[in-house]
């Protein structure tokens, strides 16, 4: 069984989605493509068995994302963990205003990770130290974040919305009174603070955590992340992922589906020499997937001379 997009509940770490997945489908070679943190929920996209070699292909993919940013209240953890440790009133706040500054943050952005994050400095986890009391001199990482769409302000993030149906535009409130679409869950709210609602697409490394204590900080406020949702990684939405519970008879994806690189069809002597580890003369550029017969072969960097393996399968 290859690639499977599944919905994690709220929560769960990643790694506890991993471990329910080696438990249902009796493997212990499963891995994700990107951590997703407890208090969101959302796509986290699992390799099984050897499709755990198209990881390293997969973390790069960019993702969307629902966003609830409370502001007027900030958290060690930037997110609705808690507890609250500034606080501050919150000015009268136009679209306008607002997206003049999500503007700002739309491009290539050096952000500065959470506290409470996996980042290691000296062989120590970052939240290690947080947690006990201390603090790590974390340094900016450069991102990139594509888009940041203000989709309403609120009183609280009780009162903004909590039920989405997928559109071409991506994952949109449903309108009030109709009963289809997807209610997200969400933790408990630290109190009723003015709430904006983001539909973000980030590429690799980006923290939604720090993205909300920075949006506050940029509108002269504390803030913290009070819910987020995933919906998309890659070509994987969340329309299409499948229940934690029902593992075992969901759809999986094969390993050629899941790489978003343009395909070469290549003949058999190029097909053995890339399994060999050589490096065949071809004129292709950039990251290929190379198919022999429609059956994937490997994973290439082309110069316009030559090919040189990333990654074969046999």
């Amino acid at each position: 069984m290859p690639v499977i997009a599944v919905d994690k509940p709220l929560n769960l770490t990643s790694h506890d989605v991993v471990g329910r997945a080696r438990r249902a489908l009796g493997t212990k070679r499963v891995g994700h493509t990107g951590t997703l943190d407890p208090l969101a929920t959302g796509v986290l996209v699992l390799c099984v068995n050897d499709s755990t070699k198209v990881v390293q292909f997969m973390d790069a993919d960019s993702k969307d994302y629902l966003a609830w940013i409370s502001l007027g209240a900030g958290t060690r953890t930037l997110d609705a963990e808690g507890p609250i440790d500034d606080t501050a009133d919150v000015p009268p706040l136009t679209e306008d205003t607002v997206r003049e500054v999500l503007a700002d943050f739309v491009g290539p952005l050096a952000q500065v990770p959470p506290q409470y994050s996996a980042i290691q400095v000296g062989g120590v986890r970052a939240y290690a130290v947080a947690r006990a009391g201390g603090a790590l001199d974390l340094p900016a990482r450069n991102v990139v974040i594509h888009s940041l769409e203000l989709l309403g302000i609120y009183g609280s993030v009780q009162d903004a919305p909590h039920t989405f149906s997928p559109t071409p535009q991506g994952w949109t409130p449903s309108a009030e009174g109709k009963a289809e679409g997807k209610t997200f869950p969400f933790p408990a709210p630290l109190g009723e603070f003015p709430t904006l609602l983001i539909r973000a697409r980030v590429g690799s490394g980006t923290y939604l955590r720090s993205l909300a204590r920075d949006v506050g900080a940029a509108l002269g406020v504390p803030a913290h992340l009070s819910g987020l949702v995933r919906t998309r990684v890659g070509r994987y939405d969340l329309a299409a992922a499948a229940d934690l519970d029902n593992l075992a008879e969901a759809k999986s994806i094969p390993d050629l589906d899941a790489l978003d690189f343009p395909r070469l069809e290549v003949d058999e002597r190029v097909a053995r020499e890339l399994r060999q580890g050589k490096r065949p003369q071809h004129t292709a550029q950039g990251r290929q997937v190379v198919t022999l017969n429609g059956e994937l072969v490997a994973v290439v960097d082309g110069d316009g001379e030559q090919l040189k393996v990333v990654r074969a399968w046999a």
